[in-house]
């Protein structure tokens, strides 16, 4: 009896992944649309000009200045994903578990790298 208990539970665990969400195409159409090649130059021309009216623009008010804010921490984020590509990061990745063989070898290794160190030094 106690067997029958994870198995029923599983259905209802499978039942809920893989469903389709009436908000899921328009939020991973909106995803589309800002991590595009388009979102990216639209985030570079609104970082690209705000800066040059912040260094360049003489005697801005309050409002412009504020505006010039709202528009480089927009193309900002809008050119996050392009940002951390630049640096080799593409989100996250789960790696294979190393088998007891691997971890052994690796082990091994090391403490043989460590005891000719200690032995020359």
């Amino acid at each position: 009896m106690l067997a029958t208990i994870p198995v029923g539970l599983s259905d209802f665990a499978l039942a809920s992944s893989g469903g389709s969400l009436p908000w899921e195409s328009p939020l991973e159409q909106i995803q589309e649309s800002i991590t595009g090649p388009v979102a990216g130059f639209i985030a570079l021309a609104a970082v690209a000009i705000a800066g040059a009216m912040l260094i360049f623009g003489g005697e801005l008010n309050d409002f412009a200045r504020r505006l010039c804010y709202v528009a480089l921490v927009g193309g900002v984020l809008l050119g996050a994903t392009q940002i951390v590509a630049l640096f080799g990061a593409t989100g996250a990745s789960i790696g294979q578990i190393p088998t007891q063989a691997e971890q052994m070898v690796w082990f091994q290794s090391t403490i043989i790298s460590w005891a000719r160190e200690s032995a020359h030094g």
